[in-house]
């Protein structure tokens, strides 16, 4: 039976859209699509992400490829993406707090740096959540087991009864694995809910 109900951060609780970020920069065209590859899209971002190098480095090898007049922005978008506007996706704080109302644990685990500690208090419903795993700071990443076995260990959970959302299909392998069984997130509520139906997480649902 399911106890605990699990959330990705990106495109599950807010909105991540590396284009967007970007644009409100005011940056388009063929250097938006540089900062997209040399940023969002490198080998550094998901490292930074893992925990195994800091921002400082990250950065400084981003700029090494990039031309000078683009360094401010590539600084902006690692280090300060998160300061701007975080868009909750729509209907999923009624969906976390309905969830908590019906007794059901609630955890996230995300791949993300440590700064995500800085604006945990900016997510939907943040304070209806009863643990956080951060990739970065256990320096392992969705979706290997190992992330997953990391958060039912710190928080004493048993895999089976919890379930996972989140909007990558890998991830939602990785948890399979690691034997919670979890759905992909399409940024559909209605599916979302129904499936949550079919999980026995008797949430409301629309016909």
């Amino acid at each position: 039976m399911i106890k605990q109900i699990v959330f990705d951060m990106g495109n599950v609780l807010i909105e991540w859209d590396p284009d967007k970020i970007i644009a409100r920069l005011g940056i388009a065209g063929e250097d938006a699509k540089r900062l997209r590859r040399e940023v969002f899209d490198c080998v550094e971002w998901v490292a930074m992400d893992h925990g195994t190098m800091d921002q400082d480095e990250g950065l400084a090898r981003i700029c090494r490829r990039l031309p000078e007049r683009l360094h401010g922005a590539a600084e902006r978008c690692v280090r300060d993406w998160w300061k701007g506007e975080l868009v909750h996706i729509e209907g999923v704080e009624a969906l976390i707090r309905e969830i908590r109302d019906l007794g059901f644990g609630l955890y996230v685990l995300s791949n993300a740096t440590s700064f995500l500690h800085e604006y945990y208090h900016r997510l939907p419903a943040h304070e209806c959540f009863q643990g956080l795993v951060v990739s970065a700071d256990v320096q392992l990443l969705k979706p290997q087991r190992e992330i997953y076995e990391r958060l039912f260990e710190t928080y004493a959970l048993r895999p089976e009864e919890c379930f996972f959302i989140d909007d990558s299909p890998l991830n939602i392998d990785g948890a399979r694995c690691a034997g919670m069984p979890g759905t992909v997130f399409f940024r559909d509520m209605k599916r979302l809910r129904r499936e949550l139906n079919e999980a026995g997480i008797p949430v409301r649902c629309e016909p």
